[in-house]
């Protein structure tokens, strides 16, 4: 089972994985994820795409594809996947199609969660990140039990610099003017599928179950 969840930062498809990782027991990959990671260990992906992630702009296509294609490489990818941010520009979608066919793979739902962008910068505004735990919470939708801490960890939570509106802005100006054609690429080819991301987490997980024709 391959999936992609597709829409705009934080429309929510880092939650919907989550719940569909542990639903299909198949890892959730996300593109943020994993340049952070190596952002971290300073490698040299990591530092070549750090000023870029600060900034709010998209890692180019070469370096994206790179990471996703290793990552789908590994033993854990066998059963399947959920691709969460990716792809995010025609051309990345056009690469996937082709590894996935030398693969003799296939997408099985793209599936995209429509947020309104003023709501959508407001849900961002309140999002409260964990480093250690990689645990988020939202200071009104899913506050922590301790203010300004991690319920798992107990180290004290931060809001990311990419979550800050000016920011959520500006990634919006990008993903409007550079990612949303990838919409037509895969509805062109009757894959698309779009859920209001605006409606209650539970519905829309349980729709998603429908899609994928499970319970």
């Amino acid at each position: 089972m391959i999936i992609v969840l597709f829409g705009p930062p934080g429309a929510g498809k880092g939650t919907q994985s989550a719940k569909l990782m542990e639903k299909f027991g198949i890892p959730a990959l996300s593109t943020g994820d994993m340049f952070r990671a190596a952002i971290a260990a300073e490698t040299p992906v990591g530092v070549e795409v750090k000023s870029v992630m600060e900034a709010g702009d998209l890692v180019n296509d070469e370096l994206v594809n790179r990471l996703v294609f290793e990552r789908l490489e590994d033993p854990d990818c066998q059963n399947g996947v959920i691709l969460d941010g990716y792809p995010r520009t025609v051309a990345q979608a056009e690469a996937l199609d082709v590894w996935l066919q030398n693969h003799h793979l296939k997408l099985d739902k793209v599936i995209e969660l429509k947020v309104d962008d003023e709501a959508l910068i407001e849900r961002r505004a309140g999002r409260l990140y964990a480093p250690k735990s990689k645990k988020v919470y939202h200071k009104d939708f899913n506050p922590p039990k301790v203010a300004g801490i991690c319920d798992e960890s107990g180290e004290k939570l931060i809001q990311r610099d990419d979550d800050k509106p000016d920011v959520v802005r500006h990634r919006l100006d990008v993903y409007n003017q550079q990612t949303a054609p990838v919409l037509g690429y895969y509805l062109a080819q009757q894959r698309l599928v779009t859920l209001d991301g605006m409606a209650n987490i539970e519905d829309v997980y349980q729709h998603i179950l429908q899609l994928l024709g499970a319970k």
